[in-house]
């Protein structure tokens, strides 16, 4: 081998970073490397509009635009990257865009920034910047894109409020196509001249400023002279823990590889990122190989293309899609196995800085691409200090999980890709949680080379990842199948020998070994019959192949949001009943939103770290802090001994600790809290406490060990109408069920943030929250100081998102975060990392329902049981009212004469679970439909039969004796039935099915009838102050918190029509004890009723005091008499109160009225699924819900829809993941997925029932917020129906079960296709134990 000279560049003189960031000029001496580019931006520059959403480049919340200069071809490229993973010492010559380079409220808002928020797509507003960041990438480098650029672009930002529509329609205003200016929003189409009639509209994208190229940012020219005319040189950093060093020269970074063969080389930093944030890798060195340009050639030779390793995978799939431009079909088989791969690996920001040769040393064992390369044939050119060679990407390569052969210190230069030969093919599949950025489940790459003109086999390979802790290679399959002609015969003996050659256990990390062994199969199938449709073309097979398996559909189709007009005689300027904007939309998508990690560092303040428990279920023999205390920064270690007042929070009769004291009843459990000078030393500090324990016997895990072991938080609920025992002895057919319904997490964009300042000489504190209940944060503060609550003032500005998760959790950790301001008399900040955020504060209580169902011939079900368990976790939180609440839905919409229901809060060693989004409606409703769907199944009928023949009819009595008029939920029903084409798409549905083998369609219609507000009465009450100044500007505080719900902008429109004034004059600036005190969460879909309400009282009660000065000067103008008002000594503040409804329940007498009205909704779904893999599309969704009169369709609308989305990720998708041991696996987006915009349904229509009416809300409203996310539902029955039909198949007839949530790998397993019967067949009966616990 050839030896190199190594010959350095000179070193700098002295290390300065210079890059430009909103086209100011940054450098940077002496930097440390383990700073990210978003600390920089938000701790540094005060760029707070990029986001910390997840800290590991899986939400998008922190997008930014990187530019860069290439020499070498002397053009300017913009990517989107994600800040939380970008090194700040990466950016050397680079120019950084953020949200608030893009456009201001101050300067020029720009045209994405407008449109998202115009078109209603800014809800919390969380991540609306990201959102915004890449759109705007995208119009930089495609002025005019098409629908699939911009769903591309967006795949990798997570949305936790809108369901995506509104900001795809936002965007989708930007494409030329026929199609995508077809939206709601638009008045006429771009392409054809088209009157629309009166329907109203949600925005008109008319009204939208132009896009204008000229009005961006110019990359900066010293930018360019720089990489023209400065020679380059190796660069160095150095830290508190790390050197990082990027050198110029391959000889360079050759030779430092060499000397540093630990050292890892790092680029897009996707892999080593993650793994020092996460799992506390540390290096005392890396190496940057960013800038040496041998990494980034391309040579084209006759047997391939060899693609430098250091491209981005971004720009390999540029390369290849050009290469496939040049080359003929047949020789770029492989090329296009991997655009196809490619375009699915992790996000457009991902993609947009990991390289090609970091994916491959990665050594994934899911990975995407190396069972293609592998197949393929490829190889890697690699060099060390003795030279170059070559080594074969094959099974060899990978020897263990995250290894390769390749020894230390060789690297990586270029990669070969071959071209295809004349019959030779190669296709590429994978699964994954999640359509679009997602780890793969499995993956695979395929390639057969047949001898010339026929169909036997001359070679084959065959490659998985997700089988194993490598990229596997299926050996003694390919062997079976070269040198025979390729057909059914052949294949059948591949099925065999496959099913032995992956026999994965149950432990296997990840789990589902069942489901990953069937796509092996699935995978090898599907090859087969593109392989076999080829070869049909080709005239090397004369038989007809019937069997073929399209793509599931991806086209997103017009959507429809139907509300309807305010009556002729409105006032133009009364703004009730219109779509209007959230008032802080504009400012959530420019970035100056302030959120409350937002707020600027005060002088002195420190942050807080949290300590967790690692046992589930132990006593604390020790906790020693001595070597935290000696880390640098580190100041203080907050305990349960320093708490002068109350140690435990009481709800339900039941004590939860604020700290830790002697024992620990769940991983998660807070023990302790380390103060620091900043967040890095004190995460550092946090891990270096050291706590012992002893373990405690039988730690209780699932519903099924807490009733072994009887282990309830009481009281346990009941209750019952007519005599369901009786009747059980005169129904026609009895059926037994049962179904599990998961857990779910909030996954609220900002994670629970606080900062605590003590202020005044009498020790105040203000107490800055992401809270849903000021009030109960104020007085758990005070009562853990031992304090008046006089001395606490709580203010909330806005919450990024909260869906329940913020009303009792961020109490424990407000008094934890004041404790240790008060302690050491500093401004205190606390801000969870999304991974312990997850871990601490729980979410939705996985529930478990059995029931048994008597039920006539003729569909009527006259007697139905339900026992009800729900996990509760370690503390009991609001557990007790979630399993009352599950029990007063029990009947749903229908009218059962003998119903009977209990419900039990298990006791379990889980972080508690609390309030979310439903409290526990979701779950009981569930199961409630999956009996009526059993009913069907068992009679052979149409679901929607049983549904229709059992709903409530006329005034009626609910099962705890509440008369109500179900009018509007038939209303609903029929309209929804209407709107949907629902008898015509079930014929259609039918003929699908029969025509297609193995995908299958399923449709379902789901009602809800949903009680708003707290049965507890006391909690059904609104408070205000309104304050009038003499410019004549409004104030308003009001005792409701904005988390997205757009309770401000309804209070604002409450304000606008009281007064007689435009919505521009009224402001709120937040929610505050010190104004509005004693004042109840923002929850149960009550807050605007109960705070519009209050508004309106307040309002009235000052238009009223002004009617002296009106009267006087009745052409006078509002200025004008508030003016006169001031001299004529009239007051000009006022408050305003509502004694909600004194809603009521008797458990003992089982009767009650525990809700003032119900909000209605129906809602129609339809799927398509793949029945090998369970991969799944929604097809259609139409909604029809009765809101009363809408205040604002627009949020309500989009209320909706987000609800809606988020019980689609409850029932389909989301799945929480707990070892045996009781930790929680999935704690970050990473391994726990929310939908995205891939899983948005197709056509998504919402109606808004016309002439409904309210007499027990503002202006003849309904709540909102909760009741529609039960309706995600109807996917899940819809995905049920398919599989019913796929089971026909194979001759499974009747009543099966699926539990929630429908992943894809629960319904290829009940889809019972032969290969998955193959490999039940095969199970070995393994006593391991699983991987995960069966919660």
């Amino acid at each position: 081998m050839k030896t190199i000279g190594v010959t350095m560049s000179e070193p700098a003189e002295r290390d300065t970073l210079c890059f430009f960031v909103n086209g100011k000029k940054v450098t940077e001496e002496h930097v440390d490397p383990e700073t990210t580019l978003l600390s920089f931006l938000r701790q540094k520059l005060r760029l707070t509009g990029t986001k910390y959403g997840c800290g590991g480049g899986g939400c998008g919340a922190c997008t930014v635009m990187v530019s860069r200069y290439r020499t070498s071809n002397k053009t300017i490229v913009h990517y989107s990257a994600n800040a939380c993973l970008m090194p700040l010492c990466q950016l050397h010559g680079a120019a950084i865009t953020t949200v608030e380079g893009v456009g201001s409220t101050k300067t020029r808002i720009h045209p994405v920034q407008e449109r998202i928020a115009k078109a209603h797509g800014s809800q919390c507003g969380f991540c609306t910047p990201g959102m915004v960041m890449s759109m705007y990438t995208l119009l930089r480098n495609t002025p005019q894109p098409s629908l699939d650029d911009i769903t591309e672009a967006m795949a990798g930002n997570l949305c936790r409020c809108t369901g995506y529509r509104p900001i795809v329609d936002g965007c989708r205003t930007f494409c030329q196509e026929v199609n995508c200016c077809q939206v709601n929003g638009g008045k006429n189409c771009c392409s054809e001249e088209e009157k629309y009639d009166e329907t109203p509209l949600l925005f008109d994208k008319l009204d939208f400023l132009p896009l204008d190229a000229t009005q961006d940012l110019i990359f900066p020219p010293e930018l360019i002279l720089m990489a023209e005319t400065d020679r380059p040189q190796t660069l160095t950093f150095r830290g508190e823990r790390m050197t990082w060093k990027s050198p110029v020269l391959l000889e360079e970074l050759v030779q430092l590889k060499t000397s540093n063969p630990k050292a890892p080389l790092i680029m897009g930093n996707t892999n080593l990122g993650p793994d020092m944030k996460f799992k506390g890798v540390t290096h005392p060195l890396v190496i940057s190989s960013i800038r040496v340009l041998d990494l980034f050639e391309v040579t084209e030779t006759p047997h391939g293309v060899w693609v430098g390793a250091g491209y981005t995978l971004s720009e390999t799939r540029a390369i290849l899609n050009k290469f496939c431009c040049q080359f003929p079909e047949e020789k770029t088989e492989l090329f296009r196995a991997l655009i196809k791969q490619l375009g699915n690996l992790g996000s457009q920001q991902i993609r947009n800085v990991a390289t090609l040769g970091g994916n491959i040393m990665s050594a994934y064992p899911n990975s995407d691409l190396n069972p293609v390369f592998a197949a393929g044939n490829c190889s890697v050119s690699v060099i060390n200090s003795e030279g170059k060679r070559e080594v074969p990407l094959n099974q060899d390569f990978f020897v263990s999980l995250g290894k390769t052969i390749l020894k230390p210190e060789e690297i990586v230069v270029s990669v070969l890709i071959p071209f295809s030969r004349k019959g030779e093919f190669v296709r590429a599949f994978r699964q994954a949680p999640r359509k679009k950025s997602a780890f793969a489940t499995v993956t695979t790459g395929m390639r057969v080379m047949f001898s010339k003109g026929s169909r036997i086999v001359e070679d084959i390979s065959i490659y998985y990842g997700g089988v194993g802790a490598t990229t596997a290679s299926a050996t003694k399959t390919c062997a079976a199948i070269i040198a025979r002609p390729w057909n059914d015969e052949t294949l059948n003996q591949a099925y065999d020998i496959l099913i032995k050659e992956f026999d994965l256990p149950p432990s296997i990390p990840g789990g589902k070994a069942e489901f990953r062994r069937s796509l092996t199969l699935s995978f090898l199938f599907k090859f087969n019959l593109e392989i076999l449709q080829t070869l049909r073309k080709m005239n090397v097979i004369e038989e007809e192949v019937t069997e073929k398996i399209e793509p599931l559909p991806r086209e997103i189709q017009r959507s429809q949001q139907e509300f309807h007009n305010v009556s002729e005689g409105q006032s133009e300027h009364d703004p009730v009943g219109r779509p209007v904007m959230h008032r802080s939309a504009i400012s959530q998508a420019t970035g100056e939103a302030v959120y409350c990690d937002d707020l600027p560092t005060i002088d002195g303040e420190h942050f807080l770290a949290l300590v967790t428990s690692s046992k589930a279920h132990a006593k604390i023999i020790s906790v020693d802090v001595s070597n935290a205390l000696l880390l640098p920064g580190v100041i203080d270690v907050i305990t349960a001994k320093d708490i002068p007042g109350k140690k435990t929070r009481i709800l339900c009769g039941y004590d939860e600790d604020v700290l830790a004291g002697t024992q620990v009843s769940c991983i998660g459990h807070i023990v302790c809290a380390v103060l620091a000078d900043s967040r890095v030393h004190a995460k550092r500090g946090a891990s270096a406490v050291n706590i012992s324990y002893e373990d405690l016997p039988d730690p209780i895990f699932t519903i099924e060990d807490a009733i072994k072991q009887s282990s309830f938080y009481e009281p346990r609920r009941k209750i019952e109408r007519g005599n369901v025992t009786e009747a059980f002895k005169g129904v026609d057919l009895v059926h037994e069920g049962e179904i599990r319904i998961g857990g779910q997490e909030h996954f609220y964009m900002e994670t629970q943030s606080m900062l605590v300042v003590p202020v005044g000489e009498e020790r105040e504190l203000n107490v800055y929250a992401s809270s849903q209940w000021p009030t109960a944060l104020q007085i758990a503060v005070a009562e853990t100081l031992a304090i008046p609550s006089n001395r606490v003032i709580c203010h909330v500005k806005r919450l990024g998102g909260a869906f329940g998760g913020k009303v009792v959790k961020t109490n424990i950790l407000a008094c934890i975060t004041s404790l240790a301001a008060w302690k050491n008399n500093c401004p205190v900040r606390c801000v969870l990392e999304r991974g312990e955020d997850m871990l601490i504060t729980g979410g939705r209580h996985p529930v478990l329902g059995k029931y048994k169902v008597g039920f006539q011939k003729d569909g009527r079900i006259l007697a139905a049981d339900f026992q009800i368990y729900t996990n509760a976790g370690n503390a009991v939180d609001e557990s007790v009212f979630v399993a009352e609440k599950i029990l007063l839905h029990l009947d749903n919409s229908y009218n059962i004469p003998n119903l009977r229901g209990r419900a039990a809060a298990c006791r379990t060693n889980l972080p508690s679970n609390t309030a979310f989004r439903g409290f526990g409606v979701p779950q009981g409703a569930c199961i409630v439909e999956n009996m009526i769907h059993d009913v069907g199944m068992a009679l052979q009928f149409p679901v929607d039969k049983i549904q229709e023949i059992n709903m409530y009819r006329g005034p009626s009595l609910t099962h705890y004796k509440m008369e109500f008029s179900p009018e509007n939920l038939l209303r609903c029903w029929d309209e929804c039935k209407v709107k949907s084409d629902y008898n015509g798409r079930c014929d259609a549905v039918d003929k699908f099915n029969q025509q297609n083998r193995w995908k299958k369609r399923g449709i379902a219609i789901t009602p809800i009838k949903y009680g708003i507000g707290f049965a507890e009465g006391f909690m059904n009450q609104g408070a205000a102050l309104v304050n009038i100044y003499v410019d004549g500007s409004v104030l308003v505080t009001h005792a409701g918190t904005e988390m997205g719900q757009g309770v401000h902008t309804k209070m604002q429109q409450v304000a606008s029509r009281e007064l007689h004034i435009p919505p521009s004059k009224v402001y709120i600036s937040e929610t505050n004890t010190s104004t509005v005190p004693n004042t109840f969460p923002s929850a149960a879909s009550y807050g605007t009723d109960a705070n519009g309400i209050a508004v309106k009282n307040a309002c009235q009660t000052l238009y009223q005091r002004l009617v002296p000065v009106r009267l006087k000067n009745p052409k006078g103008t509002w200025e004008n008499w508030v003016s006169e008002a001031i001299m004529e000594k009239i007051s000009l503040s006022a408050t305003g109160y509502h004694r909600g409804a004194d809603s009521h329940m008797d458990w003992d007498k089982m009767e009650g009225r525990p809700y003032p009205y119900f909000t209605f909704g129906v809602c129609c779904s339809e799927v398509e699924l793949d029945c090998l893999t369970g991969d799944y599309m929604t097809v259609r969704t139409d909604i029809v819900v009765d809101i009363g009169q809408s205040l604002n369709p627009s949020v309500d609308v989009g209320q909706i829809e987000g609800a809606f989305t988020q019980g689609l990720g409850l029932y389909t998708l989301e799945e929480l993941k707990f070892s045996p041991s009781g930790l929680l696996y999935t704690r970050g987006p990473s391994q726990y997925k929310i939908p995205a915009v891939c899983d948005m349904p197709l056509s998504f229509n919402v109606y808004l029932l016309s002439d409904s009416y309210n007499p027990h809300a503002v202006y003849s409203s309904k709540g909102i917020g909760e009741p529609v996310l039960f309706l995600g539902s109807s996917v899940f029955f819809a995905i049920k129906h398919a599989i019913a039909a796929a089971r026909k198949e194979v001759g499974l007839t009747g009543c099966f079960s699926l539990n929630s949530p429908a992943t894809a790998e629960r319904i290829c397993l009940a889809c019972a296709a032969p290969f998955t019967q193959k490999i039940q067949a095969s199970k070995t009966g393994s006593v391991q134990q699983p991987w995960a616990l069966n919660i």
